[in-house]
């Protein structure tokens, strides 16, 4: 996916169709002069509705977007006809996209699975037409209900990235080279940091035809938790993958910190992240010699599955595939 064609954040402003009005007509023929009310409902004005398409990867195609109207509901008609109902309007949108309050930021919709629905902002109800008022002491009424109006409110609508394995480590840790090599998505690729600046997916083959989806995540810096450097827009996306590989290089002064400092701003963020599985990466093995590499894996390390790779030469990589398809269905 291009960098520039990845979108992950909308500001939308959504209208919702006013209900119709309903109607005070009153039963009139040749045989009835003075026949009773009959005029019918108004119709319920356009919902705007996000729905889910497994299809769809960003919210491009809401980029120059930003102003989306609902039908209005019909007026009722005599002989108790109700109006028709306003035309809904139907955003798609890729899994994992919630909608949140521009001002509050509260979260108040969330799509995860193909085809789903949700009614963000609804039309406006039709009125009750003069039929609804009549009794035995009021015959002829000669009034009805207005239709509610619709809303006009503003919608943030953000991307979080549904994927099974999310990549965290530091700016040229080596992701981008892992995800080039294990799956056929073509993330830029330089020797300089933030050369991520979208998230990458790739869907990697495992034995069998299976598969698993990963993301490539921006690097996270030291501090991303309060705003500091890409990591802190990005780190939303890490909220959906069910494994987080961290990615630490072998050539780092110190591999255990690297990781902690990695796992803090994570934690700073939302504790929750630390609730799931976790496999650390020992990257760029290919740089140490025979000697070298026995030297680091004898070093103290974190306490988690760690696993020696290599992007370049494929060291490591099966086994790193299998200890990631381990922790996704806990085999």
């Amino acid at each position: 996916m291009s960098s520039s064609n990845f979108v992950d954040y909308v500001k939308l402003n959504l209208r919702s169709g006013k209900g119709g009005a309903g109607s005070t007509h009153l039963l009139r023929t040749r045989g009835n002069a003075k026949g009773g009310p009959d005029g019918g409902d108004g119709g319920r004005g356009g919902h705007i509705i996000l729905k889910g398409n497994a299809q769809l990867w960003t919210l491009l195609h809401l980029k120059y977007t930003k102003h989306i109207k609902a039908g209005d509901g019909g007026a009722g008609g005599n002989n108790r006809r109700s109006g028709a109902f306003g035309e809904d309007v139907i955003i798609e949108v890729p899994l994992g996209t919630i909608a949140k309050d521009p001002e509050t930021m509260e979260q108040e919709a969330e799509i995860t699975r193909d085809g789903e629905t949700v009614i963000i902002l609804p039309g406006g109800r039709g009125g009750l037409g003069n039929d609804n008022f009549k009794s035995p002491t009021n015959r002829t009424p000669r009034y009805a209900q207005p239709g509610e109006p619709g809303q006009e409110v503003w919608k943030i609508l953000e991307l979080k990235i549904l994927a099974d394995v999310g990549l965290v480590g530091f700016p040229n840790a080596g992701k981008s080279t892992l995800l080039s090599v294990v799956s056929a998505a073509k993330p830029e690729i330089a020797d300089y940091p933030f050369t991520t600046l979208r998230p990458n997916l790739g869907i990697v083959a495992y034995r069998d035809d299976l598969s698993f989806v990963m993301a490539d995540i921006p690097g996270i810096i030291e501090g991303a938790s309060e705003g500091r450097g890409l990591g802190l827009r990005f780190l939303r996306h890490i909220e959906r993958n069910s494994v987080l590989l961290f990615m630490v290089p072998a050539t780092s002064a110190n591999i255990r910190k690297d990781y902690n400092i990695l796992l803090n701003e994570l934690g700073q963020f939302n504790p929750e992240l630390t609730d799931k599985a976790r496999i650390l990466a020992i990257t760029k093995c290919d740089t140490l010699d025979s000697d070298g590499l026995k030297k680091l894996k004898k070093r103290k390390l974190p306490d988690l599955p760690v696993v020696f790779i290599s992007s370049l030469s494929g060291l490591g990589i099966s086994e790193l595939k299998d200890e990631i398809w381990s922790a996704l269905h806990g085999s």
